[in-house]
């Protein structure tokens, strides 16, 4: 027992740190659950103050380990944990809407899960872009790993999961057309997301230095696993806009800011390390677009 809270090795086997990685969710969830236990606030705030909660257990955890990747199943995580907990305390009982989002949700949550602890190479490894943001913080880096790699993600999925809160506590509307778009873009993201990851991956046991994947889905987009996740939050939001159309002002928000931190973040970060990796990439970029698939090919 002793072992598993000692300073983490470069050489540590990927079995144990991810033996850690799971003891520090358990110590989240926990503690989580007592702030849902012992508040009386409504559900979407007590679920919010859980949510930071959580969130600073495993910031301790990426601190004590000096590596914030720590942080990054979190994003998978509580989404169906949220929802569960949501449809437990409602008033009503789960609705077949409900039911539906929930197994879509898992699917999104499993494979994501799954996908990481598969590749993960262990506590040896961090996300690149971790060190980067810190090393420019400078003096700050403390609390730009805290705010900016920890809670910053962890508000932003809060937003993505509104339409959950709106869909779980009230029946709202019976099941209509918007769901079942809802369905067919959500489901189509995940996959879209998941195939797009295995094709990556195949690229990449193979590939040269600076050779860059123009092949399958990634002939149609630059980035068609960052356009996967998107389109799953649009689809939850189009759920809850399903359930509840009078409240969709609030209900897009999580949808609307979750693109524009893939738009405006995510993506040029990944654009700007590629062309300083990739040769080639700046003709990449005039080929294949960066996110949405043309319609018609130019001439």
């Amino acid at each position: 027992m002793k072992q598993l809270f000692a300073r983490p090795t470069p050489d540590m086997p990927k079995a144990e740190a991810l033996v850690r990685v799971v003891i520090a969710y358990v110590v989240a969830l926990m503690l989580s659950g007592v702030v849902l236990t012992l508040s009386d606030a409504e559900p979407l705030w007590r679920a919010l103050w859980a949510d930071i909660v959580a969130t600073v257990i495993i910031f301790a955890f990426s601190r004590w380990h000096k590596n914030s990747s720590f942080y990054d199943p979190y994003w998978t995580v509580i989404p169906p944990m949220a929802l569960l907990w949501w449809i437990s305390v409602s008033p009503e009982p789960a609705s077949a809407r409900s039911l539906i989002v929930l197994a879509l949700v898992l699917y999104w949550a499993t494979r994501l899960t799954c996908h990481w602890a598969y590749y993960w190479p262990g506590l040896h490894h961090e996300d690149w872009r971790y060190p980067m943001l810190r090393r420019r913080a400078g003096k700050h880096a403390f609390w730009i790993d805290l705010l900016g790699i920890h809670l910053y993600p962890t508000f932003q999925v809060f937003l993505g999961m509104l339409p959950l809160y709106a869909l779980a506590i009230a029946p709202g509307q019976a099941l209509n057309a918007l769901d079942a778009l809802a369905f067919v873009v959500t489901f189509g993201a995940v996959t879209l997301q998941m195939l797009s990851d295995f094709e990556l991956h195949a690229f990449e046991a193979t590939r040269n230095p600076g050779d860059t994947l123009e092949t399958g889905l990634w002939s149609l987009s630059r980035h068609p696993n960052y356009l996967g996740e998107i389109g799953f939050w649009v689809g939850l939001a189009l759920f809850g806009c399903a359930a509840q159309p009078m409240d969709f002002w609030w209900i897009v928000i999580g949808a609307v800011t979750m693109a524009a931190m893939f738009r405006l973040v995510s993506i040029p970060m990944m654009e700007k390390r590629s062309l300083g990796r990739r040769p080639g990439y700046a003709e990449t970029q005039k080929r294949i677009p960066m996110l949405l698939p043309r319609i018609w090919k130019r001439q």
